[in-house]
């Protein structure tokens, strides 16, 4: 399956360009799947083994926060096309609307001064208070957290609980994605890189907004297997039938730009690919080395954890050698 794509891989972990890969790729059905290379090089060599649970990173997006976001759209407590304002009323612009955060084009931005420092409600604070939306609003996609984080304030607005309790009790459980969580033990995680003041980060997300912002983030803070991640997949694909948490027609409409001028190329949530013959698969990265990709036409998904930021953050050949990876497999596929 996929031979090309499947030594490209093989490259990441054999050329050095991360410690260790686990991957697996779904096809109608089939599935292959390895778990190759280390876990750690620092401060000793350890050897990857499978079912060994990653930060994924801002696929903390695509897993919880996009289908609960969705969820809430079709019990009809939020609309697409509502400006925050109604739900988040401490946000000052009224331009902005759901399907703006959800999309990334949404032109908030801003800079908050010594953002690390800040405990969570600080944070939140200076996220409502010093950040401002560009004219670009709704024709550039640029990608942000903070748009995240805003829906997560939606989620908890609704809720009256923390997010994260919001995804376990709503996402992860119903999905049966059981080996996954947001405070896994240690013992069980690959470690992620080794920071100059918290040292070798393992079993706490690395992402620094999601470190200080702790079950108040919607914007990272997952961890995951990759049998569970295997899981999502299938559900997205509707290998288990209708999901738990979305009918198949929310699901499906996802394949398709939903941008406000519908040429940003961007789904809700989700980036998106496109394979030679013009269809539309949904994409999606983690900073920390991870990614996944999803056509549920043909039935095909590729998943990819690693930890590329370990033990150093800078890894420009990884970004490379992921897209290629990325254009080998749809032209594959």
């Amino acid at each position: 399956m996929n031979p090309t794509t499947t030594r490209l891989l093989h490259d990441l972990a054999d050329k050095h360009i991360v410690p260790g890969v686990s991957y697996a790729m779904l096809h109608r059905g089939q599935l292959q799947a390895e778990v190759f290379g280390e876990k750690q090089i620092f401060p000793i060599h350890q050897k990857l083994t499978a079912g060994l649970l990653y930060d994924v990173a801002s696929l903390t997006k695509i897993v919880c926060t996009t289908p609960m976001i969705l969820k809430l759209i079709e019990e009809q407590k939020v609309t697409l096309d509502q400006p925050i304002t109604e739900l988040l009323p401490r946000f000052n612009d009224r331009r902005v609307t759901v399907r703006h955060l959800l999309t990334h084009t949404s032109a908030i931005t801003g800079y908050i001064k010594n953002r690390d420092q800040l405990n969570a409600d600080e944070l939140l604070s200076a996220i409502y208070e010093q950040m401002y939306v560009g004219d670009w609003i709704g024709q550039k996609v640029i990608y942000t957290d903070i748009g995240m984080i805003l829906l997560g304030q939606i989620i908890e607005k609704i809720y009256h609980l923390p997010v994260q309790t919001v995804f376990e009790n709503e996402i992860l459980q119903p999905l049966q994605l059981n080996e996954s969580g947001f405070v896994p033990d240690e013992k069980y995680c690959v470690p992620t890189t080794v920071d100059p003041i918290r040292g070798l980060i393992q079993g706490e997300v690395h992402d620094p907004k999601a470190f200080v912002l702790g079950k108040h983030c919607a914007s990272a803070g997952l961890f995951m297997t990759l049998n569970d991640l295997i899981k999502y997949a299938q559900w997205m694909l509707g290998q288990f039938g209708k999901m738990p948490i979305l009918s198949t027609v929310m699901v499906e409409s996802l394949f398709a730009d939903h941008t406000p001028s519908r040429t940003g190329h961007r789904s809700l949530g989700f980036d998106l690919r496109d394979t030679p013959d013009g269809r539309l698969c949904l994409y999606h990265t983690g900073y920390t080395g991870t990614f996944i990709l999803l056509d549920r036409q043909k039935q095909d998904a590729l998943i990819v954890l690693t930890n590329r930021v370990h033990p150093r953050q800078q890894n420009a050949e990884y970004l490379r050698v992921r897209e290629q990876i990325v254009r080998s497999y749809l032209m594959e596929k």
